[in-house]
């Protein structure tokens, strides 16, 4: 498949250094991949050191301390003991600030992502963030590493696309804090924009 006219230049750690909530919609429409497997960004989530919703909001710890590392890594923690989930670390070093990944539009590797969550709906292979983990293949053991070395590969949107914003979703904190973004009509969101 070719992706040449929809996707730019690689993403490097100099593209992670602006607010975590830019970066996340700039994100929207990039290409995501792990291992060649991956698609196109369509949902992402914002979180900043002065956000209480964030996991960096009461400082460094062992289970956040890569959130606090340099921008243009990868901070993969597991949510409620089941699920491995993908943020991509933004601002400078020692700040803690990231953008969740909620969705990808399934591009390659289907065949792998259908196994990897046992399935055939290719709608709901990568629709939330314990499913794109899942669908890619995400553990502990990609915490910390670049995003612009293997396995991953990130290549920016190299047109424009139309990105819609709401609330973030799953959390107590902060609930009225409009740093989720999507690609608007994508039809592989997790939960669509109010």
């Amino acid at each position: 498949m070719n992706f040449s006219s929809k996707t730019g230049r690689k993403m490097t750690p100099a593209d992670f250094m602006a607010q975590s909530h830019e970066v996340a919609r700039t994100l929207i429409g990039a290409l995501l991949l792990v291992d060649g497997v991956g698609g196109r960004i369509v949902e992402t989530e914002a979180y900043d050191r002065l956000d209480p919703a964030s996991h960096s909001f009461s400082g460094p710890t062992l289970r956040n301390q890569s959130m606090f590392g340099p921008p243009g890594r990868a901070y993969v923690y597991r949510s409620y003991g089941i699920h491995w989930c993908l943020n991509f670390v933004c601002r400078e070093e020692g700040h803690g600030a990231g953008v969740l990944i909620r969705a990808l539009e399934p591009l390659l590797g289907l065949d792998v992502m259908r196994k990897r969550r046992g399935l055939e709906d290719v709608r709901l292979l990568c629709s939330g963030p314990g499913r794109v983990g899942q669908a890619l293949g995400i553990t502990a053991d990609l915490n910390g590493r670049r995003l612009d070395q293997p396995p991953f590969q990130v290549l920016a949107t190299a047109e424009p696309v139309p990105v819609v914003k709401g609330p973030r979703i799953g959390i107590s904190k902060a609930t009225e804090v409009h740093w989720r973004f999507g690609l608007a009509g994508s039809a592989f969101l997790s939960q669509r924009f109010g």
